[in-house]
């Protein structure tokens, strides 16, 4: 599933592409044709992330939504369209460029109403400058719950997947299972503004490279494969730090990756 940097690149492209032009919209596959109808010949106006949503805005009560899930994916490039393949849910199109989206979990027109309920649901996201951190720092001063699910909990902070929230639980050197009550607010504030610098970085280069060159076996080079995470699917393998042999572990549902030894347990 794309983590939030990749969504906002998603925004950011497709803004740039489509913004302010008037759209062909079809549905290929028909599962997405009532939709279509309303979009198609009217003008898109903005496209915004929240997390892991995005968020085509038509005019104040047309708003495409798309959440890709585990398997959607887009494609898009220069006119004329390619030859279609696999079954497409939803293509849109200007005189110069296409694009085709397949697979998505979500794909939907929402009203003002439904859209603002939907984003007031997502947790404040480290990628936008309105964000507001102190309800997700509030929210975790208060939970039992393991630090890592919180972190993935995206009603609490929006567009961490599991490989940021593995990477910045090693660089902020908290174990996993800590409960979020005990984890310090100064930690937090640490962690909130980690992930907007690794984030960022991650729009630019579509590899999440979350390690340090020091700390890396070849420090003065680019990161090569195998060195861009310090943990994320590295169980078995030593800490770039200790040397320690990295966890792994089923996790609500995922795979949670850590160092015993530079993220011990608290208590």
């Amino acid at each position: 599933m794309p983590e939030g940097n990749e969504i906002h690149r998603y925004a950011e492209r497709h803004a740039a592409m489509f913004a302010g032009r008037r759209l062909t919209v079809d549905a290929p596959n028909g599962r997405f044709e009532p939709g279509a109808k309303l979009l198609n010949g009217r003008k898109l106006l903005s496209v915004d992330a929240y997390g892991k949503h995005l968020f085509y805005t038509f005019g104040t009560n047309l708003n495409l939504h798309i959440h890709l899930g585990l398997y959607g994916k887009f494609r898009d490039g220069a006119m004329p369209f390619p030859e279609p393949k696999g079954a497409l849910r939803l293509r849109f199109s200007t005189p110069d460029h296409w694009l085709e989206l397949r697979g998505p979990t979500a794909c939907d027109v929402l009203d003002h109403e439904a859209r603002s309920t939907l984003v007031n649901r997502i947790g404040p996201d480290p990628l936008r400058k309105d964000a507001r951190p102190k309800t997700a720092f509030t929210y975790i001063a208060k939970s039992r719950t393991p630090i890592a699910a919180l972190l993935m909990d995206q009603s609490v902070i929006g567009g961490i997947g599991n490989i940021y929230r593995a990477e910045l639980l090693f660089r902020a050197g908290l174990n996993p299972l800590e409960p979020g009550k005990q984890v310090p607010q100064p930690k937090l504030q640490s962690l909130w503004k980690d992930a907007k610098t690794l984030m960022q970085a991650g729009m630019i280069d579509r590899r999440i490279v979350t390690t340090r060159p020091a700390d890396r076996p070849h420090p003065k080079a680019k990161a090569r494969r195998g060195e861009i995470h310090y943990v994320y699917h590295r169980a078995g393998l030593p800490c770039f730090l200790c040397q320690t042999e990295i966890h792994m572990k089923e996790f609500v549902g995922r795979k949670l990756y850590w160092c015993p030894t530079c993220q011990p347990p608290a208590f």
